[in-house]
């Protein structure tokens, strides 16, 4: 899609050029010497509004690695993610569940066997934390959504769906609400179809309010999951904070995501 309407404003500029009759000379410019900011452009308004909302989506795609924690009742949680080739570690007081791109492991602590599902829960938390740009990636299809009305407000809504074959679950679908005056997300609604056929119309919700900024992103500092009644949030039920937040250009190095030799492969 990015690639189509660049080409075709070439051809349209090319055919301009070619219908003019002015002996004027023009003075041309080298573009190879020039940085040409094309990215943002290619995405709908609504969703461009709400990455800009957040410092971008081209300074967003100038980062490389994303680390954060999150506490909980067994210890802390900590994830490390490349962001480019999304090769991700999760350690924990009793497993660490590595992907290097291409493996997925998981390491058991002191012989406490790991109880759950690693291909689901791999970039799981990640996905969520980097609302919304992640669903600025490849693959990607944008409809606007119904309105979500809660506690008297409107927020306009974007879906979010997958393009067949992206991904391990292509048949999830997101929905972005935002706030319409600033374009700040405020709600993620989102379906479950990992281990199912076809897509599933029971949307869970969270709520996304209380953000930091790091490096010029706007980004969660805690996102709170609410009960669902009659397919609306209802009520929130709890609250996952993010502490040790750091998200940098640098990129970690590949042998952090390697499989160690006490580690069991996940097929």
């Amino acid at each position: 899609m990015k690639f189509k309407s660049v080409y075709l404003l070439a051809l349209i500029v090319l055919a301009s050029c070619k219908d003019s009759k002015s002996p004027e000379s023009v003075e041309s410019t080298d573009y190879s010497e020039e940085h040409l900011d094309v990215t943002t452009s290619t995405y709908p308004e609504a969703i461009t509004k709400v990455f800009e909302a957040h410092g971008g989506i081209d300074t967003w795609n100038t980062m490389t690695t994303l680390t954060f924690t999150m506490e909980k009742e067994d210890g802390d949680e900590v994830t490390t993610t490349n962001l480019k080739t999304r090769a991700e570690l999760i350690t924990t007081p009793t497993y660490n569940l590595g992907y290097d791109g291409d493996k997925l492991w998981v390491d058991e602590k002191d012989g406490t066997p790991y109880v759950g599902n690693a291909q689901f829960y791999k970039g799981l938390m990640m996905y969520f934390y980097a609302m919304p740009f992640v669903v600025g990636d490849d693959g990607i299809i944008y409809e606007m959504a119904e309105p979500l009305l809660f506690d008297g407000k409107s927020y306009p809504g974007i879906l979010v769906s997958y393009e067949s074959g992206i991904g391990v679950s292509p048949d999830d679908q997101y929905i972005i609400y935002y706030d319409e005056q600033t374009g700040q997300m405020q709600w993620l609604a989102y379906t479950v179809t990992f281990g199912k056929d076809g897509k599933n119309k029971d949307f869970r919700y969270i709520r996304y309010n209380n953000w930091q900024t790091l490096n010029g992103l706007v980004l969660p500092k805690s996102i709170d999951w609410y009960v669902v009644e009659n397919g609306l949030p209802k009520e929130k039920r709890n609250t996952v904070e993010f502490s040790n937040v750091s998200i940098s250009k640098s990129e970690p190095d590949a042998s952090l995501f390697e499989k160690p030799e006490s580690a069991k492969l996940i097929e």
